[in-house]
């Protein structure tokens, strides 16, 4: 059997104007900041003789080419992608970059925020437009009832509010 694994896909390409400064601030931290001083600590280590056995050397070479990896996929992925920043015509609506305030049927409710899947962060209740929440989402109006098939069974949720920032 083998190892092989096709490429994930790169999902929608869409981003929010905050997600796309973000990225691009990530790319000047890595090309303008990080590089260059590994770029000096490697030289400085190869500068001390036998590189065969010289830790700081091979570490410093392995983070040069993670740091190389990461810009080409910013760079690649910044190209691709389409900055969203107008509001839809339709603000009763839930479409991209909407805030949505949804509640359970155990009364909790949540609120989240539909963003590219560049920008999922959970912890900032920032959710992918590609998950099965935000696709059951889009398109519905207040007070609609959206039905996703979870893990743990089918959940219901009701769609309590709509902002867009």
């Amino acid at each position: 059997m083998s190892r092989y694994r096709p490429p994930r896909s790169a999902g929608t390409p869409l981003i929010t104007p905050e997600g796309e400064a973000r990225m691009r601030a990530e790319l000047h931290e890595l090309w303008h900041v990080r590089r260059p001083q590994v770029t000096q600590s490697v030289s400085e280590a190869a500068a001390q003789g036998d590189r065969s056995e010289n830790a700081e050397y091979t570490y410093g070479k392995k983070m040069l080419r993670e740091i190389d990896s990461r810009v080409r996929f910013l760079t690649k992925r910044l190209e691709n992608l389409k900055v969203v920043s107008t509001h839809p015509s339709d603000p009763d609506k839930v479409y991209f970059g909407a805030w949505v305030t949804v509640e359970d049927e155990d009364g909790i409710e949540a609120r989240y925020r539909i963003v590219g899947p560049d920008e999922l962060d959970l912890k900032n209740h920032l959710i992918s437009i590609d998950s099965p929440l935000a696709r059951a989402l889009v398109g519905k109006g207040l007070d609609a009832e959206v039905r996703v098939h979870t893990p743990t069974g089918e959940k219901t949720w009701y769609i309590v509010a709509i902002d867009y920032p």
